[in-house]
């Protein structure tokens, strides 16, 4: 076997041919874009090159046929606020052989080494969290945008060269042919009736203004939730937006205001791996462009939630409930049938208990996994509590 660094356009397109030649009968996987994963590695498009770095490989065999690929990537600003400075792997991709996959852990592994880390999360992303995030272990069922599927197989392979559960992350699925929740729908319709709520979806001609709310309430809602919050900017949410712009739909984006002050936000992307899958290759050549632009207000009839948020003064008051009626009573309007709420993790245990009582049912789970380098060193899972605990003590 031979590892071989990404470093021109040749290899460059045996990065993205590692998944289509695995996946080419798995009808559950769906081919990203090749551009929108290359961005993820162009400095002039990933801040995090900002403060880190990143390398890609691919592992072929002794025929060299392509039998697997991964990435690995550090971002100081991130890496640093971990008991061991930790950067990731991702992009994982491998067929079932054990010693394949070794291979290309220990290359990533002597990487991060080489630059000063002490430990690796993974499979992540080099970025935010919302896309391409954790190991699939339940639910191998058709992918949704930006969810991560693999072979079952994966969690062996991972498992057995020592990475261990550092948090799992829960995707429910809402299907709109159930009612909802009576007790639920009620609660919602009467918060619905109180004078000094109101909730409003994205006006694409407004733009900037519900961007800028955006950015406020989101790092609200983080800096109270996680420990060392690093706050998203503008620019964050923009770019997002900008690359997406043209397949999202404002009525899936909704804010919740009080007396006019923004408190909460429910952004849901319409579920374009159903217009992804009609392109089949990831290209965005002529053909494949206009196959997008005929496909997507025909044949997305899913979505998944995003990102969502309520302030920490509000989160007690049951204003989400009316959020969430708004959002999926306006799907409903346009066509929708399904709904994926993802994802959560395991330590949040308010936010699963709230999806379930809005009738979704946990139909996927996925993995971030850690690997320590010095095998003497405290694993300790994530809990956020801990964290929260630690941060505490600090401040003493």
């Amino acid at each position: 076997m031979n590892y071989i660094e990404v470093t021109d356009k040749k290899t460059r397109n045996e990065f993205h041919r590692v998944p289509k030649i695995l996946y080419k009968d798995d009808n559950n996987w769906t081919c990203p874009l090749d551009m929108e994963i290359e961005n993820i590695f162009n400095p002039a498009k990933n801040e995090c090159f900002t403060n880190g770095n990143a390398v890609r490989w691919v592992l072929k065999d002794d025929f060299g046929n392509l039998i697997g690929r991964i990435a690995a990537f550090f971002d100081r600003n991130k890496a640093n606020l971990n008991p061991q400075p930790t950067g990731g792997i991702g992009f994982f991709e491998c067929i079932h052989d054990q010693q394949a996959a070794n291979l290309l852990f220990q290359t990533a592994r002597e990487w991060l080494e080489s630059n000063g880390m002490e430990a690796m999360d993974g499979p992540i992303n080099f970025g935010e969290n919302f896309v391409y995030w954790g190991l699939l272990v339940e639910g191998f069922t058709q992918q949704g945008y930006g969810m991560p599927y693999n072979f079952p197989y994966y969690r062996e392979l991972f498992e057995n060269y020592g990475f261990q559960i550092y948090f799992e992350q829960y995707s429910f699925h809402d299907v709109f042919s159930k009612p909802y929740p009576e007790r639920m729908k009620k609660f919602a319709e009467h918060f619905l009736e109180k004078p000094e709520y109101s909730f409003r979806h994205l006006e694409m001609t407004n733009v900037d203004k519900y961007l800028n709310q955006l950015v406020e309430m989101y790092n609200k809602v983080w800096a109270d939730f996680l420990e060392n919050y690093n706050p998203l900017k503008y620019d964050d949410f923009y770019n997002i937006f900008k690359e997406a712009k043209a397949l999202l739909n404002e009525k899936t984006i909704w804010f919740a205001y009080h007396n006019e002050m923004p408190i909460g936000f429910l952004i849901a992307f319409p579920d374009i791996n159903q217009i992804f899958r009609k392109l089949k290759n990831g290209k965005l050549h002529l053909i494949n462009i206009l196959k997008l632009m005929y496909y997507r207000r025909r044949a997305v009839t899913r979505a998944r939630l995003l990102l969502s948020g309520i302030i920490p003064d509000y989160q007690r008051t049951g204003v989400i409930t009316a959020l969430y009626l708004k959002l999926t009573d306006s799907m409903r309007s346009l066509g929708m049938t399904e709904l994926e709420l993802s994802w959560v993790g395991d330590y949040n245990l308010t936010v699963n208990r709230m999806y379930s009582q809005f009738g979704a049912t946990k139909e996927k789970t996925h993995i971030t996994y850690r690997y320590l380098f010095n095998k003497d060193a405290e694993f300790i899972r994530f809990t956020n509590q801990s964290q929260k605990f630690s941060k505490n003590k600090k401040n003493e």
